[in-house]
């Protein structure tokens, strides 16, 4: 058995009156992958904020043991020191700096005080031959994609002699084969004796790399899984994560759906960067209560399209007709889509859904502020009542409606999208990714208020790289490839088998 490089005994952090880490134990073995999961808000970020310092030492009670020796650290540069490198989920890049210029940021190879150039460039060269990373050191971070800049992000990190390297839902934002690439990228290091901690949602992802599985909920230690020892099947590790059974992951509905009530007929939309045409004579149509699914792989135009519709959001020379309730409606600028009962949540909603340094209240009632002015002025009392109705619909856990967005966990921030755009009381409601970053257990809550929402007469379009969410959600599907459909199942005919064939199908038709 490998000896112990970690040990954190007992951790308790407190915020304000909010016990975020109840005796949080955790212990991880030298070169092991070991994966920390559990729901949004049980506290694994902050239990590796505890341990990269960057809540210090004195904001919280109990032991940090790495390589024998206590650690009182006060800023994250102490725990670089010993090797110990975090990973956000957001990427801590700068987007116009090169990438040799990122991985050696705050770890410059400088001479008396002069950056060596050649040296900076040779290493990032042999870092990037490491991970696997085919691209010039002076290349642009803004000019490569989220999978590489994952991987600029690990070489930065081995440029620090990683000892403990911490990856805090690494995949989030990749397609499988990112995610794959990544995931082999991290057995290699492993065998080059880097131990790293996993935070993931992607369980099976977990189930793959993990050496072992430690299980978080509610703040509290629940168990560590051992591979080839324990029996770890996902039902397990949910029901650890949850607290409670989880075998039907989707709840159930009785579909209800009317007549027609969107068209969208012959869609064109060029790129707004080339000539390209990104979506190519498009014809989707949705009906009353409908949940729609649109699947795809990455870049097959599925994002474009919907934000292309609403408002002309996305793209250039865009052609074509769209339909609500049979007669043509001006969709030319967002505020129109939004009159005519089209809402969109983006699949970004750090970035472009909420305004994370504002409250929960504010963030709610930004897109129909009208609903509660008169005369122009906003009347609190209104959007207080309106902010309490939806925190408690969609069990928003918050503190209140004045906490501030950015401090709740990915769910509930999905939530208040969620309910930022119900209140604009759209017929139609297009989803773009409505569970990227979510745990299972706030995963079926969002399922249950995407259900409602359809019951009650709302038309959903739901996109999703995840083909066992659309299955599991959806009354029809199309298939998006290369920016035209190239297929329309049915519930009863959607497979991810038959969806895997229409893609094939049309991407040998095209060729």
């Amino acid at each position: 058995m490998s000896k112990l490089i970690l040990e954190m005994r007992n951790i308790t952090k407190t915020f304000s009156s909010i016990k975020a880490l109840d005796n949080v134990n955790l212990q991880v073995r030298s070169g092991e992958i070991h994966a920390l999961v559990g729901e949004n808000g049980a506290g694994k970020s902050t239990l590796m904020n505890v341990l990269s310092g960057i809540y210090p030492y004195g904001t919280y009670t109990g032991d940090i043991i790495f390589n024998s020796n206590v650690c009182r650290f006060k800023e994250i540069k102490d725990s670089e020191k010993l090797g110990i490198v975090i990973i956000h989920q957001e990427l801590a890049l700068i987007p116009y700096l090169s990438i040799s210029e990122n991985v050696f940021l705050g770890n410059e190879q400088a001479k008396s005080g002069i950056i060596d150039w050649n040296e900076t460039t040779t290493k990032t060269k042999e870092l990037l031959n490491l991970v696997g990373l085919h691209e010039r050191p002076d290349t642009l971070i803004a000019n490569i994609g989220v999978g590489k800049q994952q991987l600029v992000e690990i070489a930065r990190a081995l440029a620090k002699d990683v000892k403990l390297l911490i990856l805090d839902e690494p995949t989030a934002a990749l397609n499988d084969e990112e995610s794959n690439k990544l995931l082999e990228l991290l057995l290699s290091l492993k065998k080059k004796g880097i131990t790293s901690i996993l935070i993931s949602h992607k369980l099976n992802e977990v189930s793959k790399v993990s050496d072992r599985i430690t299980v978080i909920r509610d703040g509290k230690t629940i168990e560590t899984l051992e591979k080839g020892v324990d029996e770890i099947t996902e039902d397990r590790i949910i029901k650890g994560m949850v607290g409670r059974d989880m075998s039907h992951r989707f709840p159930h509905r009785e579909p209800k759906i009317g007549d027609t009530i969107l068209e969208v007929i012959d869609w064109n939309v060029t790129d707004p960067q080339s000539e390209r045409k990104i979506i190519n004579n498009v014809n989707i149509e949705l009906k009353r209560g409908e949940i729609l699914g649109l699947a795809g792989l990455m870049g097959a135009g599925r994002t474009e399209l919907a934000m292309s519709i609403f408002g002309k959001s996305y793209g250039r020379d865009i052609t074509g007709t769209v339909r609500m309730n049979g007669k043509p409606v001006e969709l030319s600028s967002v505020s129109k889509a939004i009159d005519s009962g089209i809402a969109y949540v983006t699949e970004d909603r750090k970035n472009y859904g909420l305004v994370l340094i504002d409250n929960i209240k504010n963030n709610i009632s930004m897109a129909n502020l009208k609903k509660v002015s008169n005369n122009s002025i906003v009347e609190e009392h209104s959007e207080n009542v309106i902010a309490e109705d939806f925190r408690k619909k969609f069990n928003i856990k918050s503190s209140s409606i004045m906490q501030k967005t950015g401090n709740l966990s990915g769910g509930n921030q999905q939530k208040v999208v969620l309910s930022k755009w119900i209140f604009t009381d759209p017929e139609v409601l297009i989803l773009d990714e409505p569970t990227r970053g979510i745990d299972v257990g706030a995963k079926y809550e969002i399922y249950t208020i995407i259900n409602e929402l359809a019951d009650s007469g709302k038309s959903i379009i739901v996109i999703s790289s995840e083909m066992p969410e659309l299955l599991g959600l959806c009354d029809r599907i199309y298939v998006v490839n290369e920016g035209e459909i190239a297929g329309e199942l049915s519930r009863s005919e959607a497979t991810q088998e038959n969806i895997m064939k229409c893609i094939m199908c049309h991407t040998k038709g095209a060729k």
